[in-house]
């Protein structure tokens, strides 16, 4: 009990929560979300790993251009999530994102589907044996367009989003890191199944029945996820660790010329900052930002003011600079994933996909081979070869040299699929099928799968 008879308790950074707060969340609201990110999964792979072929088969897109907009898409969902952060944390909350990201999403994905359904919305087909088809009207491009950027705008918002408020339901590290164990698992899975079954359906039952089953999945992952409301731990906006640096660098420009001290006390150090020393000074690595704690006037004691920001925030601000080189090389590496996916897909539409007399592989199938290397992989380094790293070297590997190998089999799985591509393209001159769009080159699909599980390794 406290001071005011009311219980209180800790969570796993020693701060105080209320009996109330503390009555919800916990591994009761794990269905709920894991419902939600399902739901959303299996609609966002069903419908976007099929994008490519879509747009070229339906709507007489050239291959770049289809590509183009994938690579868009691929894009936007993973730049698009730094701003529905932003949003929940200062304004709005994890939980008023996740649904109206879903909705969003679904709103999409019924523009789609509409373009599949209704024959106004669609581009007349190729006459047989013709080499040119009906190029789409404005309209029908822009219920297309509109569609995809919704279906994009609203999974961005949606996935990560998830993650965090599953993770605000647990108190200490140890349930988070169950948590995101079991959220990568859900993740892989769903996409998975997308990638698959949505798939299958869409090239060989229907295009309209396949995205309509995305927004049926969808809807019911929302509906989940909503009827556990009662159950979560709402944590109230607090504001964005962006504007905390972005306060940094104003201070240090406004206050570059202002000389830095050696003494502590002329640094601010925020008095309810959490779990900073009063009598620390800023650390002699990167100096040039030291410039925003140092108090020069009376005036640089308001709290509010954009003068001054305290040491833990320009410590905070430092420690980004230092892993800015690791997350530089980590854009490099996430580059391979859409340009070896959409490259293997263009690959599927022009090799021989059967695997008997009537089964073929669907082109947008073929991320799965990632999806599915990364899984086993993960597993594999985790319980095999690491261990016996450190059974030969008596100490455990670094991250640094997990990233460090992630990269090498990065650029060998883009090898790999530079040597493949030259044999397709030396198959399809030999044969004469190079400038003959719709003919399929002599080349079994299987030789595209080792370019692909390389690279699910270097994501492992």
């Amino acid at each position: 009990m406290d001071g005011g008879g009311e219980e209180v308790f800790t969570d796993g950074e020693g701060q105080m929560l209320p009996y109330s707060a503390r009555k919800r969340g916990g591994w009761a609201t794990f269905p709920f979300i894991a419902g939600a990110l399902i739901g959303s999964s299996i609609a966002a792979s069903g419908w976007a790993n099929n994008l490519i072929v879509y747009m070229i088969e339906k709507f007489h897109v050239r291959s770049i251009d289809a590509t183009q907009t994938f690579n868009i898409v691929a894009a936007s969902t993973s730049l698009l999530p730094m701003v529905a952060a932003i949003l929940a944390d200062s304004f709005l909350g994890c939980f008023s994102i996740v649904w109206i990201s879903s909705l969003i999403s679904i709103l999409g994905i019924i523009l789609i589907a509409l373009t599949a359904m209704l024959d106004p919305l669609l581009p007349q087909p190729c006459q047989h044996g013709s080499t040119s088809c009906p190029t789409p009207s404005k309209v029908q491009f822009c219920i297309l367009y509109s569609g995809i950027a919704l279906a994009a705008v609203g999974v961005a918002g949606t996935r990560f989003t998830i993650a965090a408020i599953g993770a605000n339901q647990f108190d200490n590290s140890k349930d988070q890191r169950v948590f995101f164990n079991w959220f990568a698992i859900s993740l892989y899975t769903s996409m998975v199944l997308g990638a698959t079954v949505i798939v299958y359906i869409e090239e060989n039952v229907s295009w309209v029945f396949g995205y309509w089953l995305c927004v049926a999945v969808n809807v019911i992952g929302l509906v989940v996820f909503l009827s556990g409301k009662r159950y979560y731990r709402h944590i109230k906006p607090q504001g964005s660790p962006f504007l905390s640096l972005a306060h940094v660098v104003v201070a240090t420009i406004v206050k570059r010329k202002v000389p830095l001290s050696s003494r502590a006390e002329d640094y601010y150090h925020k008095e309810d900052g959490p779990k900073e020393k009063p009598v620390s000074l800023p650390s002699k690595s990167f100096r040039f930002p030291n410039h925003a704690a140092a108090m020069e006037t009376e005036e640089d004691s308001k709290v509010n003011s954009w003068r001054l920001c305290s040491v833990q925030q320009v410590e905070d601000f430092k420690n980004l600079l230092r892993i800015f080189p690791l997350l530089s090389s980590g854009v490099l590496m996430c580059t391979t994933l859409p340009v070896i996916s959409t490259l293997t897909i263009l690959q599927t539409l022009t090799v021989d996909c059967h695997l008997g007399p009537d089964m073929k592989v669907p082109a947008g199938s073929m991320i799965v081979f990632i999806l599915t290397s990364t899984a086993i992989n993960l597993t594999l380094i985790d319980r095999f070869l690491f261990p016996l790293w450190k059974k030969i070297t008596l100490r455990s590997p670094m991250p640094l040299h997990r990233i460090g190998l992630g990269h090498l089999f990065n650029m060998t799985g883009m090898a790999v699929a530079s040597l493949v591509e030259s044999r397709r393209l030396k198959l399809a001159q030999t044969h004469s099928v190079l400038d003959h769009p719709g003919s399929v080159v002599p080349m079994f699909v299987l030789w595209l799968v080792p370019q692909l599980v390389l690279v699910g390794l270097g994501e492992a």
